[in-house]
């Protein structure tokens, strides 16, 4: 079945644009994913001859990298409207979970160099935007070994507590910042990535409250990575641990020096990136719909395809409303922060859980139309429950995640 697009009102351009994502997704994205997932060992994911290193470059040369950076940047963030950010989110998704992740991650530090006024950071973002070998990868680090959840709670009652700070601390001597402890090995792109957006504790008697962000070029002296982790989805996506002894970090760099606007940024980004994951699950949900929908028009059982069969009938059904239900809102939600900044953190966080929750319900039933069929390797169907049940945890436990927004209420 082809896909109806209700938002009669899409131009000529974002048809085009969707048009284009949707060919990366199911010609680079879908395949090679496939090919990295199946890898037993997560060093292969990232060896110098894996296809990894073929998504980022065609990324590159389909200057979807640049999406987030301004135009003075050699960006193209304002060239194009809110919908057609959905709308690519939702085909990368629909593609590759993982992937799309860690590509949408992979701008991070060089947007936000964009914001700030120094010249040396700008530059950054303008090296990024010009670079077509896929040299400067970024990443989001956040999470620690002892800090997950309380910094997606920031700001909550409570975690201005100093036994709640962060493990990881950036202390200010002169025109450096003295940066020691550890980011957890949740960090997508933790063990590629060339730049990081790292957040760091910087007043620890304020606890949680107490931090700034920085942009750290992970070559720094000081700096070292831990291995790729090994988990059950997501398996494309590269994620591990970064460690800091006595990094020296230029003053400039430090972004967020200023605790109070610390947390106002932690806000930003989280509505930014659950935003983001609220497209993407939505394009997986959709995905896999659709190869059940194959399958079950497909499979003869009593003489007939699966289809034919009511209850059958009527769990596709289910799962295209659920499915449709979370399209609307995330696009609704999307458009509204995308012209409203900062935006609404806890619409964001809606979509993300919706969908999220969307994607491992619709997966789910997906297997069970498969039966054993479903568990088999043979088909993609195993792979999206996986990844779906892996979004449920990631930018933040949906659970903790539902705790923070329901405090905007």
């Amino acid at each position: 079945m082809g896909y109806l697009e209700l938002d009669v009102a899409m131009t000529d351009e974002q048809r085009a644009v969707n048009d284009m994502a949707k060919r990366f997704a199911m010609e680079v994205l879908r395949p090679i994913g496939i090919k990295l997932d199946k890898l037993a060992d997560p060093a292969d994911v990232i060896a110098k001859d894996s296809p990894l290193w073929e998504i980022f470059k065609k990324q590159r040369e389909l200057d979807l990298h640049k999406a987030a950076i301004p135009k003075e940047f050699g960006g193209l963030a304002g060239e194009r409207d809110p919908l057609t950010g959905a709308l690519i989110a939702e085909q990368l998704g629909y593609g590759d979970a993982g992937l799309a992740i860690s590509l949408g991650v992979c701008n991070f530090p060089f947007r936000f160099a964009a914001m700030s006024p120094e010249p040396e950071l700008q530059q950054l973002a303008r090296d990024y935007c010009e670079d077509d070998k896929a040299e400067m990868i970024g990443c989001w680090a956040l999470t620690e070994p002892e800090h997950g959840s309380d910094w997606i709670l920031a700001g909550q009652p409570g975690l201005d507590n100093p036994k709640c700070g962060p493990s990881l601390k950036a202390v200010l001597k002169g025109d450096e910042y003295i940066i020691n402890g550890q980011k957890a090995a949740w960090v997508s792109n933790g063990t590629i990535a060339t730049h990081a957006v790292l957040h760091v504790g910087i007043d620890a008697s304020r606890g949680m409250a107490g931090t700034g962000i920085a942009i750290v070029p992970l070559d720094l002296p000081g700096i070292t990575k831990g291995k790729p982790l090994d988990k059950i989805g997501q398996r494309p996506l590269n994620q591990g641990e970064l460690y800091f002894e006595e990094v020296r970090l230029p003053k400039a760099y430090m972004f967020i020096g200023n605790p109070d606007m610390g947390t106002y940024m932690i806000q930003n980004i989280l509505t930014g990136a659950n935003g983001g994951m609220g497209a993407l699950f939505v394009g997986l949900a959709q995905a896999a719909f659709d190869e059940a929908l194959t399958y079950a028009k497909e499979r003869m059982q009593g003489g007939v395809p699966i289809f034919e069969h009511k209850n059958i009938k009527l769990k596709l059904f289910d799962m295209f409303v659920s499915i449709e239900a979370a399209r609307a809102y995330v696009r609704r939600m999307w458009a509204y922060n995308a012209t409203n900044m900062p935006g609404s953190l806890h619409h964001a966080i809606a979509a993300k859980v919706l969908s999220t929750e969307t994607a491992f319900k619709v997966t789910s039933e997906a297997i069970s139309i498969f039966g054993g069929n479903g568990l088999s390797k043979e088909y993609p169907i195993e792979k999206m429950f996986r990844d779906a049940r892996a979004s449920m945890i990631e930018d933040g436990e949906n659970s903790a995640l539902a705790l923070k927004a329901a405090s905007f209420l």
